[in-house]
């Protein structure tokens, strides 16, 4: 209403002033001013309200659907077996700012599951990778928790949390998966179609294993704990120690799965080879080999760019 009000008198006295173009000016002016008493008298307690959900969507579950029992690595599904109503998170935003007049509160809405996921009958080694609707999930980015089924296994500190001490089930004999606090925004607001790797020993060699090598001591930082990235170019940079989704680094992704095969493993010893500069034995030298010369270590003394540098194909180091 201040709007047109304003719009009008200030295209009058623009008239009075300046003819057809004060009126243009003033009809401006006007509409300017009187959109912002608008903004302060109406606007002022405006909420726009994002999508928000009337009821939960999860996976299927049947009661008395057959546990499988797998060996090896194998990909399978599962079936829910605890889960509690999703958890919302609002989250508020006023737009507008930077001298421009205040406008309406925005109020989105997020959803979070806890759920646990029965996948086969204990005892099993390990779970490996885990794919969402058919793309694999980077592990790292949730909390995610992984039962074997044993005998004796505990209670999940979630579902004990949730029903209590003496009332949570604690799923001896089924290996199960947790996720706690899961990120439903990018599934639709609904709990993904989950499938999983999971790993079973079969062999009595794996439970007898005390000691083993690690290869291939090639690699530059196969062996780094860390992530290491590399910067090929200003805007393109990529991890070097990275090819997995299941821990922070392949180092400890392989001493995850080593551990969980050979459980009795005592002793680790790392190959860690030099490389030979000539075929001739005469001209051959043994030094340490890069894959990329430009960096600031240091190998037995030498500086890394008198290092030998490992021939490449495809960009690649061989």
């Amino acid at each position: 209403m201040a709007t047109l009000l304003l719009q009008t008198a200030g295209a009058a006295v623009g008239t009075a002033i300046g003819g057809p173009l004060g009126a243009v000016l003033g009809r401006a002016a006007g509409a300017f001013a009187g959109n912002l008493v608008d903004q302060k008298i109406f606007g002022r307690d405006k909420v726009i309200q994002g999508p928000r959900l009337d009821q939960a969507h999860i996976l299927s579950s049947a009661d008395g659907a057959a546990m499988p029992r797998i060996y090896g690595r194998v990909r399978i599904g599962g079936q829910i077996i605890w889960a509690t109503r999703f958890e919302e998170v609002t989250t508020s935003r006023k737009s507008g700012g930077k001298g421009a007049p205040s406008g309406p509160t925005v109020r989105e809405y997020s959803y979070f599951a806890n759920f646990a996921v029965g996948l086969c009958e204990g005892p099993v080694s390990a779970i490996s990778r885990i794919w969402a609707d058919g793309v694999e999930i980077d592990q790292t980015r949730f909390e995610i928790r992984f039962y074997k089924g044993d005998e004796d296994q505990q209670v999940d500190p979630l579902i004990a949390g949730k029903q209590g001490e003496t009332n949570a089930p604690a799923f001896r004999g089924t290996a199960y998966v947790v996720f706690e606090g899961f990120p439903l925004q990018d599934f639709g607001n609904r709990i993904p179609q989950f499938t999983f790797e999971v790993l079973r020993s079969v062999s009595r060699l794996d439970r007898s294993l005390r000691a083993v090598c690690i290869i291939p001591g090639a690699t530059e930082f196969g062996y780094h704990p860390d992530q290491v990235r590399r910067i090929a170019e200003p805007g393109k940079s990529g991890f070097v120690n990275r090819n997995c989704l299941t821990r922070e680094s392949d180092w400890h992704a392989s001493l995850d799965e080593l551990q969980a095969l050979c459980p009795n493993l005592e002793t680790v010893a790392l190959i860690v080879p030099w490389f030979a500069t000539d075929l001739r034995a005469g001209e051959c030298s043994i030094v340490p080999g890069v894959e990329h010369p430009a960096s600031g270590i240091r190998r037995a003394g030498l500086e890394r760019q008198r290092h030998f540098p490992r021939q490449r194909a495809s960009g690649q180091p061989l």
